[in-house]
């Protein structure tokens, strides 16, 4: 491969990398619009995500995994809490800690909003894109997930 081609390969693959941030970024807007996140802030859906996928943990522990400081995680889960998503509850292994949780009502609502943002995707692809589309955009989220999978 000449410099030439390898500095158009890096321009084309830079260039690329810049439409895929723009099209992950619309596409993460579009799919929270369908969601009806509603008036939750970032921090506030991150917490609710991770509590979901590593089940209970303390303010400090979720604190520590969202690069935070404990001070700053309290109010986020105060207002999580007040909305009716967190619940706390002794820690059986150190009285002293308050183990947090989703509530039953924050499940329903997590799996309503997948179940929103699926609909729509879903409805989507098969309103705007032909069959060959489809089959052409399977083959490149095939390729996209190698760029993400360990």
């Amino acid at each position: 491969m000449s410099i030439g081609s390898d500095h158009h390969q890096t321009a084309r693959a830079s260039a690329l990398a810049q439409d895929l941030r723009a099209f992950v970024g619309k596409m993460k807007r579009r799919l929270r619009d369908q969601g009806h996140v509603g008036d939750l802030t970032p921090s506030q859906v991150s917490v609710l995500l991770r509590l979901e996928k590593d089940g209970s943990a303390t303010a400090s522990t979720l604190a520590r995994a969202e690069g935070m400081r404990p001070q700053s995680m309290a109010p986020v889960i105060a207002a999580l809490e007040k909305a009716g998503l967190v619940s706390g509850a002794p820690d059986p292994a150190d009285g002293r800690q308050t183990l947090i949780s989703l509530t039953d009502a924050c499940r329903k609502w997590i799996e309503e909003g997948r179940a929103a943002r699926q609909d729509w995707l879903t409805r989507t692809l098969q309103a705007r894109l032909s069959p060959k589309e489809l089959d052409e955009v399977a083959k490149a989220v095939e390729h996209l997930m190698r760029l993400v999978d360990d």
